[in-house]
Order: C-alpha cells, then sequence, then structure tokens
C-alpha cells in the first residue's frame, strides 16, 4: 500500500473501534448495571440492549444508497452526529425507557456501507483487500476490548459514563473523516453499495437468504447470551468490575479455537466447519440452561460459544462476498448487515421478554432450539470456493456491452460479468488464475466501439 491508503486504513480502522466500542462495552454490563433504574424490568433491558439494531437494520441500506448521493463523508459525519447523540441521550436518562430512546438513536447513525464505500474510493484494486482486512481486524479487536473494558468502566463511571464516553469517541472521530481519511472521488458502487433495482432479486437467492437468516439468528444468540449471562455470573459472587476475569481467559481460548477451525477449512470455509461452530453454539446454550450454578460448566460453554461465533462472524461475509453476482456485491452485503442489526433486536426483545415471563435458564434453551433449528438451514448451503472479484473502467455504448460481456466471459480464469454503462464500470468474479493481460485488451479492443 502507498501511503495515501496506509494512511486511509488507519483512519478508517481507528474510525471503527472508537465508534464500535461504544457499541461493544455497553453489552457485558447492561443486564446488571440496568437493576438500579426505577423502570428495570427484563424486557426493557433486552430492549436496551438490542434496541439499536431495530434502526441499524432499517436504516442501513438506505444510508449507503445516499452516499452516492450527498458524498460519503457529509454522510458519515452526519451518522456520527446522531450517534453521539443517542450516546449522550443514553448518559442522561434517569429510566429505561429513556434509554432505550438513546439505544435506538444510536442505532440511526448507520455509517458502515459508508464507510466501507470510502475505503474503496481511497484504495487502489490491487490494494483494496489489504484495506479491509486491517478495517476487519479492527472491528474484531475492537470487540475484544470492548468486552474486557466495559466492566471495569462501567465500575469506575457507571453506566452513563460508558455512555458518555461512547459520544465522546464519536466526536473524536469527526477530525479523523474530514482531515485524515483522504479526499477523492467517487468509485463505481455496485459491489460496495446496495443498488435499489438489485434488493428483491438477491432477497430470494436460494444460498443468500440462508446466510443472511444465519447472521440474524448469529447476532440474535449473541445479544440473548449478553442479556443473561451477567446475570449468571452475579449468582456466582462475582462482581460486575471482576466479570473481565472470566472474560479474558474465555476469549483467549475461543481464539485459540478459531486458528484451530481455521486450519481446518484451510483458507477455505467449508460447509462442515460451519456446521460444526454452529453445533459448538448449540451445545453451549444447552450447557447454560442445564447448569446448576456449576462455574466450570458456565466457563467451558461460553468457550465453545465464542469459538463458533468468531468462527462464523469472520466466515459468513466471505461466503456472501462469493455468492453475490459480479457488480452486486454491495446489495448483497447490504442487506446481510440489516438481518444481522435486526438480528440484535430480536435477541434483546426475546431474552427479556422469556426471562421476565419464565426463569433466564429458559432463555438459554430457546438459543438452543433456535440453534437446532438453524442447523437444518445450514444443511441446504452448498460448498462455495473463494472468489476474487475486480473492478475496470470502461467507456462505451449499451450495444458494445453485450459483445464485451460474451469476450471477457471466454478468459481464462472469469467466471462472472456484470457490465455497467452508466457507471462506466466492468465488474468481474475470478479465480486466483484469472488472466489479465487478456482482460486489458478486450477492454482497450472494445472501448473504441
Amino acid at each position: 500500500m502507498n501511503a495515501l491508503e496506509v494512511r486511509a486504513a488507519v483512519s478508517l480502522a481507528l474510525v471503527y473501534v472508537l465508534r464500535m466500542m461504544g457499541l461493544f462495552m455497553v453489552m457485558p454490563v447492561l443486564a446488571v448495571a440496568a437493576m438500579d433504574y426505577p423502570d428495570y424490568s427484563p424486557v426493557l433491558v433486552g430492549l436496551a440492549v438490542g434496541g439499536y439494531g431495530l434502526t441499524q437494520a432499517a436504516l442501513q441500506i438506505p444510508m449507503g444508497m445516499l452516499s452516492d448521493r450527498w458524498g460519503r463523508k457529509p454522510v458519515i459525519l452526519f451518522g456520527l452526529t446522531v450517534f453521539a447523540a443517542g450516546s449522550f441521550i443514553a448518559a442522561t436518562a434517569d429510566t429505561l425507557a429513556w434509554m432505550i430512546a438513546g439505544r435506538i438513536l444510536q442505532g440511526a447513525g448507520a455509517i458502515a456501507g459508508a464507510i466501507m464505500a470510502l475505503a474503496t474510493d481511497v484504495s487502489r484494486e490491487t490494494q483494496r483487500a489489504k484495506v479491509m482486512a486491517v478495517i476487519g481486524i479492527a472491528i474484531g479487536f475492537s470487540f475484544y476490548l470492548a468486552v474486557l473494558a466495559g466492566p471495569l468502566i462501567a465500575n469506575s463511571w457507571g453506566l452513563s459514563g460508558i455512555f458518555a464516553l461512547t459520544g465522546v469517541l464519536a466526536i473524536c472521530c469527526m477530525p479523523l473523516i474530514q482531515w485524515a481519511v483522504p479526499t477523492v472521488g467517487m468509485q463505481g458502487s455496485g459491489d460496495v453499495l446496495p443498488q435499489r433495482n438489485q434488493l428483491r432479486r438477491l432477497l430470494v437467492s436460494s444460498q443468500l437468504w440462508r446466510l443472511n437468516l444465519s447472521v440474524m439468528l448469529l447476532h440474535m444468540m449473541i445479544t440473548l447470551l449478553f442479556v443473561q449471562l451477567p446475570v449468571t455470573l452475579v449468582h456466582f459472587d462475582m462482581t460486575l468490575e471482576s466479570h473481565w476475569m472470566l472474560y479474558l481467559p474465555v476469549l483467549v481460548a475461543s481464539i485459540i479455537g478459531l486458528i484451530i477451525l481455521m486450519a481446518i477449512g484451510k483458507g477455505q470455509t467449508p460447509r462442515k466447519v460451519v456446521m460444526a461452530a454452529a453445533l459448538m453454539m448449540t451445545v453451549a446454550f444447552a450447557m447454560l440452561g442445564a447448569q446448576d450454578h456449576a462455574r466450570w460448566v458456565v466457563v467451558g460453554a461460553v468457550i465453545l460459544f465464542f469459538t463458533g461465533f468468531n468462527y462464523l462472524e469472520a466466515s459468513f461475509p466471505a461466503l456472501v462476498s462469493s455468492i453475490a453476482p459480479a457488480g452486486e456485491k454491495g446489495t448483497a452485503m447490504g442487506i446481510y448487515a440489516s438481518f444481522q442489526f435486526f438480528g440484535a433486536f430480536i435477541g434483546g426483545v426475546l431474552a427479556g421478554v422469556v426471562a421476565d415471563h419464565w426463569t433466564p435458564e429458559t432463555a438459554y434453551f430457546v438459543g438452543a432450539v433456535a440453534a437446532s433449528c438453524w442447523l437444518l438451514v445450514l444443511r441446504g448451503l452448498n460448498e462455495v470456493n473463494r472468489v476474487k472479484r475486480v473492478t475496470f473502467k470502461w467507456q462505451g455504448s449499451a450495444q458494445a456491452s453485450s459483445e464485451l460481456g460474451q469476450a471477457l466471459n471466454e478468459v481464462t480464469g472469469v467466471q462472472e460479468t456484470t457490465i455497467s454503462v452508466n457507471e462506466g464500470m466492468v465488474y468481474l468474479k475470478v479465480t486466483q488464475q484469472f488472466d489479465q493481460d487478456a482482460i486489458n485488451r478486450i477492454l482497450t479492443r472494445f472501448s473504441a466501439r
């Protein structure tokens, strides 16, 4: 990567870390800290944990589309402003109802798609995967750091302190976006941002809907877990500020498990490993529901859960990217992200309702049943080979685009071609052995038409 791309990657990764840490820090502490509010109830706690997911799910695609019209940076800055406002409302809330309002407003700052589009704008095709990898690592790092730091910060400053810090971190992101990230012209967005005319077809795709449903269930389960797990730990006489002492070894062990699963997959994402990871989460919930205040059972279950979760969280986006048609990855990922955040909302509501009417252990069993049904959905998932996506600029007529597509599809390594005459872009799905020189010659030949 050149200096411009390194600057962009580091700046955008830092924005993700600062923003996502605020969202994640709340998860391991809210269920316990919320007991101090006068209108406390398990249902309201579930809404407070998952409430942000509802507006994130609803606005993820529209905000991405707006960034094509208004520009990346204005949309991102607007989203950060809304997110910060929601954080400060939650910080000053003296009831759970007001905190829920703040959380819902936090979710309205849905800028993930616009940030990824900005990363695409400021990077060359040959270096784009590296830029995205830096951002992806930052997201994972922010989750681990937040789970460990959340209980400690809550002990010192309380839940309102976490929300206030979240708002301050969001404000700190604004100078990074405005001045640290380079400003360049927008690239073709078909493989980056959602396109309205593609939504219906991709929603009913037999393989993509399985992944969309899978990520919804995945985030439903982690939200359900974090609504109940902190309360379970309190029953072991673990104070909130000491929860990190359990989370740290659990996260280290789950990372080791993730490495083992990835080694078994040998760089691919075979269905059997996906099924194994989902089975781990099923067993984990069953263990949590059956545990009779046995700490070793809880620790073992949470290690199993996070091993499976980490693997699937890293693997599903790659599967969506491989399955989505050329030039339509942006739409596929927008739909995927909407299902992801909607799953967080469902998980919070479900956990709260079940705990309110029955017991926390019942909520764990609900997670086990949902995960068992999920295994049936995953059985219909086909084996997928990883592909590479490349984009080329091409100016030509609509008449020439048909012949161009036929010629490109005959090139060695080209699996799929999509040509957008309006954008002046050619989107290709290719294998690692594709003949780029042949593609360049064809593009040059047809550009004269």
